[in-house]
């Protein structure tokens, strides 16, 4: 895959473009980076250009040094778009890049051709107090004897299927080069105020869900309900990652969505 570099409002986002055809943004989750969907890029590549930055914060891009948000993940998008003039396309985004397709798609509504959501929680004041009393998902202090690498692999471990450690090694690597700023993707994603942004997203939409996603499953159908032209598929015998998990489900899934919204 070939990989790139372009500059953004607050730094350097980098990013992989591959194949040709009609543009699809891929977004990751939070502690991820591209690699998320290194097994799906060639897949859709085939027929459509696969755009996958790293977000803001990310992988290899810049880290800005203002407290991460939705908006400034959704502003290094839009960026990255402008800077390839990207002006129509299809975005997916899994997780917290679900989140951020949400946001870009609210300001761009003439632009995107079709949203795909998956894994993604439905974000209002109901959730957002909720979540305040949980306690972190990738958050654990450091320690002088590397310990905490430990810890965070186990912490992983309910979001993770069994027999599958390779899945964990590669989330671990993308979250050790965060440091202590890994959970701000996290608390990025319950400050948004989501109830006021997906009311202005006018694409046909598809809402995804992994069978075994606890966390976002249940907010499948709100999501539905709250959007205009809005469909849903659940993906059987996955869970959270379920881009990683099962990349030629979801790229079956994901591309036929695509494929009727060229």
């Amino acid at each position: 895959m070939r990989r790139h570099y372009a500059d953004t409002r607050h730094g350097q986002i980098h990013f992989v473009d591959e194949g040709a055809g009609p543009a699809v943004v891929l977004l990751h989750q939070t502690p991820r980076s591209c690699d998320e969907y290194r097994d799906v890029v060639p897949l859709l590549s085939d027929r459509f250009r696969v755009i996958a930055p790293d977000t803001l914060g990310f992988g290899s891009s810049d880290v800005p040094e203002p407290r991460w948000s939705i908006e400034l993940f959704a502003d290094g998008v839009e960026d990255l778009l402008d800077a390839l003039r990207v002006d129509s396309f299809g975005i997916v985004g899994h997780h917290t890049g679900g989140v951020v397709a949400v946001e870009v798609a609210a300001r761009r509504p003439a632009n995107v051709r079709a949203v795909v959501l998956s894994g993604v929680p439905y974000v209002d004041r109901r959730r957002r107090a909720h979540v305040a009393e949980r306690p972190s998902i990738d958050g654990v202090p450091l320690s002088d004897d590397g310990s905490h690498y430990a810890v965070l692999f186990e912490k992983r471990a309910p979001f993770y299927p069994v027999g599958r450690p390779d899945l964990r090694h590669r989330l671990m690597i993308d979250a050790v080069r965060l440091g202590e700023r890994v959970e701000e993707g996290h608390e990025a994603v319950n400050a948004y105020r989501m109830e006021e942004r997906i009311v202005r997203v006018t694409a046909p939409a598809l809402v995804v869900c992994g069978e075994l996603d606890e966390f976002s499953r249940p907010d499948v159908a709100r999501l539905v309900d709250r959007l205009p032209a809005a469909q849903s598929e659940i993906l059987p015998g996955v869970g959270v990652p379920a881009v990683d998990e099962d990349p030629r489900l979801f790229a079956q899934v994901v591309g036929g969505f695509l494929d009727r919204h060229r």
